[in-house]
């Protein structure tokens, strides 16, 4: 090997091998998706497939050979990055049937360290090294010779002469392909991490400009009333035996007749759109003020208390992480999400103004290590499995660490719900809805993140539990099903506000008389 890589190789020899090298190593998932879903003969189907290859070889060629050519050094570097990178996309879509599309590279780009640990495991290091390190350092060892303009005008042009004549010769499948496009984009190595990365950091930008102000509101009434408003992580609604799953994960919920369990599915499957579907009052691509901003605005007293990440920018005083509310009350179990519930009925007696609003963002059920999410003591199902990885063969035991995580948030309602009903001199409502549901091994999927549109039931039907004090608001119409964006005209309700935006058939309460 010495010897030759101290020979300089020609830069379409070498982009020749690494655009190969990127077909064989990381886009087997890609051809393996084609070959089961394409309804071509058998025939038919390897030409389709092989011209795919063809195609990709003949771009993955151009590509690697003009960044080489003109960034020379820098170029290497950039081509070896993506080695690693595509190692690491392709572990985590052969483990957990993942896709690279913009849903999962949102996921990525809002997952910090402490929950992106409990992926850390010897087979993804085994295979970031051996199909991402090892590539990666031939690719900056192996001396090159860059050629000429003219020889880069020849590769350029036959590469895309090439590209064009396949995909002429297969005009008759842009129909199949329009059919899985999110698919397909999702398993393309390197481009499927790449471009959706470039449209999530696109989007985040456009987040991060000024939000839309939503129509000035009033409050029609000067009654005292609080809302907690508890955001769930990763609860879906199946394992809640307030919704008729089998084990008795809500003994304390079931137990309380006040409490509803109305049937509602998320506007997404992953954290951050969820969220923004909670707090926003329709569905918008654009930024408009969120409940929280919107209520403090309007003169309410807005908290925010978090263990998660990933909502929209929140514009109120008091937004406090779970980090500081450990060294607040450091008698509480530290690392688990029962810090956020502390104090809260010391926090609403001791507000000085009439309608208050808490949201609690929690994680209790995100995985993919479920058994890290609640104190020892809740581990009422067992055995459990360590993570997402293992439970891929042992399923009952990956169902038993989730199923450990609604008996934790059991707890931690019922809990807050007893709280709330020592307050007399206010009117009182907890609302628990959850951001997404989760994958638990169906139809071998794990975790969230598909895409709406081919999503399983098990990620967008998720729990949405009311409880209200005595005389105060009524549910309407507990049987319907409804989605996140109910939140917001229900809080808009509890609280006795009046705006122009509120919309009543998205309210799941009775409109109160002075809002009619």
């Amino acid at each position: 090997m010495r010897n030759y890589l101290g020979i300089p190789m020609r830069l379409w020899h070498f982009s020749l091998l690494m655009s190969a090298l990127t077909l064989i190593t990381y886009n087997i998932p890609f051809y393996l998706f084609v070959s089961s879903h394409s309804e071509l003969p058998l025939v038919r189907r390897i030409v389709f497939i092989a011209s795919l290859a063809a195609i990709m070889l003949a771009l993955n060629f151009l590509v690697c050979y003009l960044v080489t050519f003109l960034l020379r050094y820098v170029g290497r570097v950039l081509i070896a990055v993506t080695h690693i990178f595509n190692a690491t996309c392709l572990y985590f879509v052969v483990v957990y049937n993942t896709l690279m599309d913009g849903s999962m590279m949102g996921n990525v780009f809002n997952t910090r360290y402490s929950e992106a640990s409990g992926y850390f495991t010897v087979p993804l290091f085994a295979t970031i090294i051996i199909l991402g390190i090892v590539p990666a350092v031939y690719v900056l060892w192996q001396k090159i010779d860059y050629g000429h303009w003219k020889q880069l005008g020849i590769s350029a042009a036959s590469a895309l002469g090439t590209s064009l004549a396949l995909v002429l010769l297969n005009f008759n499948q842009f129909l199949w392909i329009g059919q899985y496009d999110t698919e397909l984009g999702g398993l393309l190595m390197p481009w499927s991490y790449i471009v959706n990365s470039c449209r999530i950091l696109s989007q985040q930008h456009e987040a991060n400009a000024q939000e839309i102000l939503l129509p000035d509101a009033t409050f029609a009434d000067a009654d005292s009333t609080a809302v907690v408003l508890v955001i769930g992580e990763s609860a879906r609604s199946a394992n809640f035996a307030l919704y008729g799953y089998g084990k008795n994960t809500t003994p304390r919920l079931s137990a309380m007749t006040d409490v509803t369990a109305l049937p509602a599915r998320s506007c997404a499957t992953y954290t951050t759109a969820g969220v923004k579907s909670i707090l926003e009052y329709a569905d918008q691509s654009a930024l408009y003020e969120i409940l929280p901003n919107y209520l403090f605005r309007t003169g309410a007293d807005v908290a925010w208390r978090t263990s998660n990440w990933g909502e929209p920018p929140v514009h109120i005083n008091e937004y406090v992480t779970r980090q500081e509310l450990e060294q607040q009350y450091p008698d509480c179990e530290p690392h688990y999400d029962g810090v956020l519930f502390a104090g809260i009925k010391q926090r609403i007696v001791g507000s000085g103004n009439n309608k208050v609003l808490i949201v609690l963002h929690t994680s209790t059920s995100h995985g993919p290590r479920y058994d890290t999410q609640y104190p020892p003591r809740f581990e009422l199902f067992t055995p459990v499995c360590k993570s997402v990885e293992e439970g891929k063969e042992n399923i009952a035991g990956l169902v038993n660490a989730y199923d450990n995580t609604i008996i934790y948030t059991d707890h931690l309602l019922a809990d807050l719900i007893d709280t709330l009903r020592t307050i007399t001199n206010r009117h009182t409502a907890m609302l628990f809805v959850s951001d997404h549901g989760e994958s638990l091994g169906e139809n071998g999927l794990f975790m969230h993140g598909v895409p709406m549109s081919i999503a399983p039931r098990e990620q967008y039907m998720i729990p949405f539990i009311v409880w209200t004090s005595p005389g105060f608001r009524t549910i309407k119409n507990p049987e319907r099903e409804v989605d996140q964006h109910s939140v917001f005209h229900s809080v808009l309700n509890l609280l006795g506000v009046t705006s122009p935006i509120y919309d009543a058939d998205k309210d799941i309460f009775q409109c109160a008389t002075s809002l009619k």
